[in-house]
């Protein structure tokens, strides 16, 4: 860039490694560690998912992270072509998901818990959701204006499994899924996570499936915080035979009563109800999921678990350097 390189002469050996290349303070040192230990109970499942596409082939920095050193050769990328659609799927997601949250031991409340649910844009525009009954013949450019269109009549040709949703009056109604985390307390760690179709009773529905799952052999109650979405009587009383209590923001003639209200905690779990937004946040603004490039629920829900674990990881070595 600022010279002619016509004029440089090629190196022929290189006395630094590319360990010491890397900044001893660089943040994906603390990252590497954690994967490094996660994949170590993982090998089985993730021998031979690596690929030369990419930046693998000249960025140092890549190739530091991944283990390789500057002459090694990299991977074929026909292994990962025909390993993704194998290895990738939602139940090695939770897997993996389950190894990150193993290492945030110590970080993590085991008591107090928040639930919320996000919107994820499908990979399908508003013109491929057209009448079921309909035939697949060419459109003139699907002129919808002024037509009610539903879920139960029509339905997405590049997503059937999208469905137009919209979490608030006055937004814009989109072919969407629902992302769903449980995040603790303490830190904003996430707990738990998964995805659904969008639907008025997906978020519930959701909490109630990771309530169970996090409640399984436990003896105690725990508590989760929510937003008025979630108050409702079947919610509320579903909640409370998981031996849940739920601290949930109340509505007008919601189902949360003074018995809940009354106590300390109530307040503070809803205080503390802004630490399930930063997860959503990054997962849209740093993560890939502002507009997924992927179809289908199986596809949709173990990018979004995946991206979870990566906010987990991203997050687990600061608090470690902050309460060292």
């Amino acid at each position: 860039m600022r010279g002619d390189d016509q004029q440089l002469q090629t190196g022929m050996f290189s006395y630094v490694a590319l360990e010491e290349r890397i900044p001893a303070d660089h943040p994906l040192r603390g990252v590497r560690k954690l994967v490094d230990v996660v994949l170590a109970g993982m090998s089985k499942e993730f021998d031979g998912l690596y690929s030369e596409v990419g930046r693998l082939n000249y960025n140092l920095l890549f190739r530091w992270f991944v283990g390789l050193e500057i002459d090694e050769e990299v991977w074929n990328h026909a292994v990962f072509s025909k390993n993704r659609d194998r290895l990738l799927n939602q139940d090695l997601a939770q897997k993996f998901f389950a190894h990150v949250k193993e290492q945030a031991a110590g970080l993590m409340s085991d008591e107090h818990f928040t639930v919320d649910g996000t919107l994820i844009e499908a990979w399908a525009g508003q013109k491929s959701f057209r009448r079921k009954d309909e035939d697949d013949g060419p459109k003139d450019g699907g002129d919808f204006h002024g037509e009610p269109r539903r879920n139960d009549t029509h339905a997405s040709r590049t997503d059937p499994e999208a469905r137009l949703y919209k979490k608030s009056a006055g937004q814009e109604a989109k072919l969407s899924y629902l992302g769903h985390t449980l995040v603790e307390n303490r830190n904003g760690l996430i707990a738990a996570a998964m995805t659904t179709q969008a639907d008025g009773r997906a978020e519930r529905d959701a909490a109630l499936l990771m309530l169970h799952e996090l409640t399984r052999g436990r003896s105690g109650r725990i508590t989760t915080g929510a937003d008025k979405a979630y108050d409702t009587r079947d919610f509320v009383s579903t909640v409370r035979e998981l031996g849940v209590t739920p601290h949930v923001a109340r509505r007008q003639n919601g189902a949360i009563d003074e018995r809940t209200s009354r106590h300390p905690g109530y307040s503070i779990s809803l205080s503390q109800r802004w630490l399930v937004e930063k997860p959503f946040g990054w997962l849209k603004q740093i993560g890939p999921l502002r507009k997924v490039k992927l179809r289908g629920l199986a596809k949709v829900d173990w990018l979004f678990v995946f991206s979870c674990a990566a906010f987990n990881l991203i997050r687990i070595p600061k608090l470690r350097a902050q309460s060292a």
